[in-house]
């Protein structure tokens, strides 16, 4: 086989691969990943994630305590951006508001 009909092959099963985790992640995001979180939860979130960035970057905190707060502030600007967290699903709290 020629390299460029493999290297077409190779492009054509990588765009299938990517639509259908595409589509699996929208599935899994409209059944388990209901929004939870209101504007202010994911303002507040993000803002104390870019507090500890920049004190990260200043070298105010380091070491492990820093290691700790960066993954913290991983998963508040994740859940901000999904509004969804699943910490809330677990209490049975829902700060997002209800459409009518």
């Amino acid at each position: 086989m020629k390299k460029g009909l493999k290297l077409l092959w190779v492009c054509i099963i990588c765009a299938g691969l990517f639509t259908a985790l595409y589509f699996l992640i929208d599935y899994f995001k409209n059944v388990f990943m209901k929004k939870n979180m209101g504007g202010a939860d994911r303002i507040i979130r993000i803002i104390i994630a870019a507090i500890v960035g920049v004190l990260y970057w200043q070298g105010i905190i380091e070491g492990t305590l820093a290691y700790i707060l960066l993954a913290v502030a991983g998963v508040f600007l994740i859940t901000s951006f999904v509004s969804f967290c699943p910490l809330y699903t677990i209490v049975g709290l829902n700060t997002c508001r209800v459409k009518k």
